[in-house]
């Protein structure tokens, strides 16, 4: 998930890598989504942040967070998780 906030939106460039990861990986394994964190009260601990944040979840659980759109560590993080 990228998480994000309303005045900077989601983060473009990540779209192109996890479409990328996904195409190598399979459809059904990887899927991504994006949310306002303005929005959602679950989500306010990211609030204010001036960076991108992505959100790893597994069946329901949050299982990785990384800050920034440092796309190496993305990758790995994804390959990880998978």
């Amino acid at each position: 998930v990228d998480a994000f906030q309303a005045w900077c939106g989601p983060c473009k460039p990540a779209v192109n890598l996890f479409q990328k990861i996904r195409h190598e990986v399979g459809r059904n394994l990887l899927h991504f989504a994006v949310a306002e964190v303005d929005s959602i009260d679950a989500l306010e601990g990211y609030r204010g942040l001036c960076q991108p944040v992505f959100l790893f979840y597994t069946e329901g659980e949050l299982v990785a967070v990384v800050r920034g759109l440092n796309a190496p560590l993305l990758r790995r993080t994804i390959l990880e998780q998978l």
